[in-house]
């Protein structure tokens, strides 16, 4: 028999890494070390790009998508549905990141063929899928297609909830919650190795010793509460006049984030350095992570600093706290409240004993129930479950 085949269509894919990108990216890779074939379908964002290559072991189609809005979605979709019927025969399942044009298109694609498409879906709130379906103007027509697959992965309880109460079956409603990678700590650069490591590659991230330094990392998006941490800022410089803010990412929010830094005289205080492929060494560079989101599904960013042992501040979103017990892992806050940010930030800095204990605690949890390692065991069971075991090694994989 041979191995399982899978087929992960994601529009966004390295060197655009967010949450979402950065998910199928470490699937992909998780997927090819235990012995499945993957191959990573994706858009070519820039003309001289290369259509293949191969990232972390994983290979990677990309295809045409024109920048020209409506004609580009058009002939990448168009571009997706060819792609797959033309390889039908070399793939099992196809597994799709978000209930977006990706999955209308490989739901139409591989309508009528024995080959199982399920959906991930991504974001709760304002910023989530279902949400996108009542506002894009082909939305309502592509949720009920999305409603065909096979099945939809809910990362968590709020997506669930929103997926059910946008008429999506419940019995095809998967909860399988987000996991990371759990380093070695005894492996991991000091902090001082990591400050300099990033000095040398981006002068702005040049830092005096004992300066602390707060870490966002994830989209530049006003509904991540960036505006709100921005605004706290003053009043962590008042205790602390070396702290530097670094807010890592890219997204629609980054210039207006710069122009209110500038216009509170923040710059040299607020510093936005783009988008990093990993952010280890920033994680370990830091002495506390901030997510001061509106909504959020599950949070990579959040699981990944409570993975490197680094203390956190988040607001009180339920999908923050089943991640985040409030005076155990970390601090929670109320969400739109600058006062309560800025104030959760001096703490965890004035009481840096307690907040390593918290942090010690949190990176216990993940380890316990948000590693990787469970959430790769939890893709396959599914992946094995819709595809008939005579036809895939799926069940030999040891």
């Amino acid at each position: 028999m041979r191995p399982l085949q899978l087929v992960l269509l994601t529009r966004r894919y390295w060197p655009q890494m967010g949450g979402a990108e950065m998910v199928m990216a470490r699937l992909a890779a998780q997927f090819e070390q235990m012995g499945v074939e993957v191959r990573v379908l994706t858009a070519q964002w820039e003309s001289h790009w290369p259509t293949e290559l191969v990232h972390r072991g994983a290979r990677v189609t990309r295809i045409a998508n024109p920048r020209a809005r409506g004609w580009g979605t058009y002939r990448y979709m168009r571009g997706i549905t060819r792609w797959l019927r033309a390889h039908r025969d070399q793939f099992d399942l196809v597994y799709v990141s978000m209930l977006k044009h990706d999955a209308y298109a490989a739901l139409g694609a591989l309508r009528g063929l024995s080959k199982p498409v399920v959906l991930r879906a991504e974001g709760a709130g304002e910023t989530g899928d279902c949400a996108w379906h009542l506002q894009a103007r082909f939305g309502p027509r592509i949720r009920q297609r999305c409603q065909t697959a096979h099945a939809v992965v809910a990362p968590s309880d709020d997506i669930a909830a929103e997926l059910q109460a946008a008429d999506f079956s419940p019995r095809r409603i998967q909860r399988i919650d987000n996991g990371v990678p759990i380093s070695d700590l005894d492996q991991l650069p000091n902090r001082a190795e990591s400050r300099r490591a990033l000095a040398d590659g981006n002068r702005d991230l040049q830092v005096k010793p004992n300066a602390p330094v707060v870490l966002y990392t994830g989209r530049l998006h006003e509904a991540k509460g960036l505006f709100d941490l921005v605004r706290a800022w003053p009043h962590v410089l008042k205790r602390w006049p070396q702290a530097r803010l670094w807010m890592v990412g890219e997204g629609p929010a980054g210039q207006a984030l710069w122009e209110l830094a500038k216009e509170l005289h923040l710059q040299g205080a607020v510093f936005l350095p783009g988008a990093y492929d990993e952010v280890v060494d920033l994680l370990v560079a830091a002495d506390l992570f901030v997510l001061p989101s509106y909504h959020e599904g599950m949070s990579i960013s959040l699981l990944e600093a409570m993975a490197s042992g680094t203390p956190v501040v988040a607001s009180g979103i339920s999908a923050n706290r089943k991640l985040v017990e409030h005076r155990e892992h970390g601090l929670l806050f109320h969400p739109g409240s600058v006062e309560a940010l800025a104030a959760a930030i001096i703490r965890q800095i004035e009481h840096a004993a307690q907040a390593q204990d918290w942090a010690v605690q949190a990176r216990r949890r993940v380890e316990t129930s948000f590693s990787l390692e469970h959430m790769v065991r939890e893709h396959l069971s599914l992946f094995e479950e819709l595809c008939p075991p005579s036809t895939t090694g799926a069940h030999d994989r040891g």
